[in-house]
């Protein structure tokens, strides 16, 4: 029985050997580079969403921001709204 247990738990450790490491990104465009050229930034959105994994999570998160910074913009527009209310 101390033989099967001892298997089991030697079997269990090998099994929860170290994973992967995603690679760094070291070349990847900053977020101010992406936005600014919207084809680009297109075809990353496209590839980050089926080959994530090979991309690395610091590029698609790029792209995810400038994304948001394109679409929201720089966020200082004030907000101002109708000087008469809607009628429902």
């Amino acid at each position: 029985m101390k033989q099967v247990t001892l298997l089991l738990l030697v079997m269990g450790l090998a099994a929860c050997g170290q994973s992967e490491t995603p690679k760094p990104q070291l070349d990847a465009p900053t977020v101010e580079e992406l936005a600014t050229n919207p084809e680009h930034l297109k075809k990353l959105r496209r590839q980050c969403k089926t080959d994530r994994p090979n991309l690395g999570d610091v590029l698609c998160n790029r792209v995810a921001e400038a994304t948001n910074r394109r679409f929201f913009g720089d966020g200082k527009v004030p907000y101002t709204p109708q000087e008469t209310p809607p009628k429902f």
